[in-house]
């Protein structure tokens, strides 16, 4: 684990002279996001509207019984936008892009495409690493900004539907609660999440050796490395902001 971060930082390193020098393509990173983000985004607020639907059955009632159904709205909102947004939806772009972006890399590793990048005097590691890591940095925030929304308006219409809890008094309940700074930590938790996925599956797959059942095997490494650096990345932003 501790080889493998350090491989994680090195290419993070070799991914970011490559820009800075101006050799990345908006080509690339445009199609990167495409393939990250976007094809992630349906299945991305699907898990989120159902995790917020779950969350307002188990709370709308139980705040009714005590009097306390116009915190609904606030509860829902903060548990959205700190933890289940930014987490949830980072772990089906994982599943999804990340495992993708591991199996591609590693393919070509096996294929000798990357040998033949090097013959062009061209850095494999900034051709293939910094168009998914600038794509993902920019893109993922952007689908959790979504989902944070789609999630307090599926917590909105199943507190209405189960204890008929007046929107008016959801929404207020935002409000009162939900802070700017919360979206913010929320929507650096994306990020730091995205360049994390692309960063780990891309190295994981660039350093598959053997051949394609080698690339299947690295593909499941780099859907739980992935996971367990987000966890990890999660635990520490929340000592960091909210301890």
């Amino acid at each position: 684990m501790i080889n493998f971060l350090g491989r994680c930082i090195q290419n993070l390193y070799l991914s970011t002279r490559y820009v800075l020098t101006g050799q990345t393509r908006f080509q690339s990173v445009l199609a990167q996001a495409a393939a990250i983000s976007y094809d992630s985004l349906i299945i991305s607020l699907v898990i989120v509207f159902v995790s917020a639907a779950v969350i307002a059955i188990q709370v709308s009632k139980q705040f009714l019984m005590t009097g306390a159904e116009a915190y609904v709205g606030g509860s829902i909102a903060i548990v959205m936008i700190r933890e289940i947004a930014p987490g949830f939806v980072a772990l089906a772009i994982g599943a999804r892009a990340g495992t993708a972006i591991s199996a591609e890399i590693a393919n070509m590793k096996v294929t000798s495409q990357v040998d033949a990048i090097k013959t062009l005097k061209v850095d494999p590691v900034g051709y293939y690493f910094a168009p998914r890591l600038i794509a993902s940095a920019i893109t993922v925030p952007m689908v959790v900004l979504i989902a944070e929304m789609v999630g307090i308006m599926g917590g909105l219409v199943v507190s209405h539907a189960t204890i008929g809890l007046h929107p008016a008094r959801y929404i207020n309940s935002v409000w009162l609660w939900l802070s700017t700074r919360d979206i913010y930590i929320s929507l650096l938790k994306a990020l730091i999440f995205g360049v994390l996925i692309s960063l780990v599956c891309a190295t994981q797959g660039y350093e598959t050796k053997g051949g394609a059942k080698d690339v299947g095997v690295s593909t499941t490494k780099a859907a739980v490395l992935s996971t367990v650096y987000m966890l990890v990345a999660d635990f520490i932003i929340n000592i960091i902001f909210y301890l």
